[in-house]
């Protein structure tokens, strides 16, 4: 399994690579009745597993209150518009899940 994810914007074809490690900030469309807004989700990978269409990333970020706040991505879902790097951090990391991180 690898610790690096591409992911191809179906709307403008941009790839965007990205591993466990980096800050990345991740795009949803959310319906809320006849009403449709984009959400954003911005933390740190921690977690990557599948292959192919059933690809799947774990994001993680503090929000208030210094509590932490996980959120699973299906990388083929119609509803994720776009990930971006926020900032590069995988020189150091060595293991596929940093679990660690949640201590």
């Amino acid at each position: 399994m690898s610790l690096f994810i591409t992911h191809k914007d179906t709307n403008f074809g941009r790839v965007t690579t990205f591993g466990v490690g980096d800050k990345v900030k991740v795009v949803l469309k959310v319906k809320e009745g006849a009403k449709e807004r984009s959400q954003a989700f911005e933390g740190i990978v921690i977690a990557a597993k599948g292959s192919h269409g059933n690809r799947t990333f774990t994001v993680r970020k503090i929000g208030v209150h210094n509590v932490g706040i996980e959120r699973i991505f299906q990388l083929g879902s119609p509803f994720l518009e776009s990930v971006s790097v926020v900032k590069k951090g995988t020189a150091g990391v060595r293991r596929a899940k940093l679990y660690y991180t949640k201590k």
